[in-house]
């Protein structure tokens, strides 16, 4: 019997959180697994998209969003139209899971689109039900709300005990 892959969510503030998910995506690709990373929210952060298209096609990167600036800096006609582009990435994350096209999906941000009011929990939760057990799931944002607790296998704080300047 196959044991069902875990959901994983790393959160905090700062730094680390994505690297700790690429981490994971670069053991799961040097295992023979397929990764998709779907990032939200990560505005001029692109540099790790840069790096994991060197990866392919074992690590998969998509990014919906077309604004370079962070989405807190947009207007509200720009924040609408972002809007739009984030649930086609939740969308195409949603497909991900049903087809189980990956072994690994990682969503990078993806906290972020419930605690900016992008998308509901509840929303949250309907794409997390997609998953199948030969999937696993890693979450990544800086807040993490109580519904989410409960859908997660594991859960990671990541905060800096001493930040850098970058």
């Amino acid at each position: 019997m196959m044991e069902k892959s875990p959901i994983q969510i790393y959160y905090g503030e700062g730094r680390g959180k994505t690297n700790a998910a690429l981490g994971s995506a670069l053991c799961a690709a040097a295992a023979g697994k397929t990764v998709f990373i779907v990032q939200f929210m990560k505005g001029k952060g692109g540099a790790s998209g840069e790096l994991v298209q060197r990866l392919e096609p074992d690590i998969k990167i998509f990014r919906f969003e077309k604004s370079d600036e962070y989405y807190e800096a947009l207007s509200d006609d720009e924040k609408n139209e972002e809007k739009m582009n984030m649930r086609n990435g939740l969308n195409f994350a949603k497909k991900v899971l049903v087809t189980g096209e990956c072994n690994l999906l990682i969503l990078d941000e993806v906290l972020g689109l419930v605690d900016n009011g992008v998308i509901t929990s509840e929303e949250l939760e309907t794409l997390l039900q997609a998953k199948t057990d030969e999937t696993e799931i890693i979450m990544t944002g800086r807040v993490l709300g109580e519904p989410m607790r409960a859908y997660a296998d594991e859960i990671y704080h990541i905060e800096a005990e001493k930040p850098g300047s970058c």
